[in-house]
């Protein structure tokens, strides 16, 4: 979805209005950055997001902060 808000500013409410409306095929693309290429969610032994699944952490990030998916790259040092 696409917001957009105009320039009329009301000082008591923030904003008059709001217009809502469907993206486009070409800024949905412009805003993806993965590809999910297996229907696969969670391993169910070890809860953690099956590569190139739907829950991939190359596409949404770690599931923990400042560790990599197999814990090589641990701590603050390696953020980023």
């Amino acid at each position: 979805m696409t917001f957009i808000q105009t320039n009329k500013l009301d000082t008591s409410k923030g904003f008059s209005s709001i217009t809502i409306g469907l993206a486009s095929p070409e800024s949905i693309l412009q805003k993806s950055y993965g590809e999910i290429i297996k229907p696969e969610t969670i391993n169910y032994r070890s809860y953690k997001p099956e590569k190139d699944g739907l829950f991939c952490e190359k596409i949404f990030g770690p599931v923990k902060d400042y560790e990599c998916h197999c814990g090589k790259y641990k701590g603050i040092r390696y953020r980023g």
